[in-house]
């Protein structure tokens, strides 16, 4: 048995880490040197492309940090066959900065959208399992992270199966599967506050 302060200590850190190295690849280039305003913001604009990518796996790394924290079990410990999935779920979360900085720099080919739909797809299905090895978690908010798990597999496949097609535009599916999120969360909100 594993203390989960321990492993959520653990997890707070690496997840830290991992979102603020995200920023890194987000910058001018070196030998940028801007005469005036209207160079530094062309020189801004010219980063656009790095920053979807950017948003997207912060989002994605977001989402996965507070689901992790809202699905609980009252267990203090955690058996080794959870820690041993746990710790391959790390593994993956800690890529995220490598992935997202080769869809950022060549997001127009597609091996770059395959590495990064494949890191979250993998991530997401450590997800599931993670989930299945929880006891005692409230039906209604392992429902909430299944669907969360599920729009990730789902925009990562779809992004995979695009980017046969046009890599260029491949990663808009994890903006369509926020989309969804962001909208059944408003809806279940709504539903609690008529409930109550």
């Amino acid at each position: 048995m594993y203390p989960r302060a321990r492993l959520d200590a653990l997890t707070d850190g690496l997840f830290a880490v991992a979102m603020t190295l995200l920023v890194l690849d987000l910058r001018l280039p070196d030998d940028f040197q801007p005469h005036d305003a209207s160079e530094l913001i062309q020189g801004l604009i010219a980063l656009t492309p790095k920053f979807l990518p950017y948003a997207l796996s912060f989002g994605v790394l977001g989402l996965r940090w507070l689901s992790g924290i809202q699905v609980r079990s009252p267990d203090e410990n955690l058996g080794s066959e959870y820690v041993h999935w746990w710790l391959l779920y790390l593994l993956f979360t800690t890529c995220f900065p490598f992935v997202t900085i080769v869809v950022g720099r060549f997001p127009n080919l597609a091996p770059a959208i395959w590495l990064y739909a494949g890191n979250t797809l993998i991530l997401s299905a450590i997800g599931l399992r993670l989930l299945a090895l929880i006891p005692d978690v409230e039906p209604g908010k392992q429902r909430d992270h299944q669907f969360l798990l599920a729009v990730l597999i789902v925009s990562s496949g779809l992004a995979i199966g695009w980017s046969f097609i046009g890599p260029r535009h491949a990663l808009w599916p994890y903006v369509m599967g926020f989309s969804v999120v962001v909208i059944a969360n408003r809806l279940r909100e709504r539903r609690l506050k008529r409930a109550s």
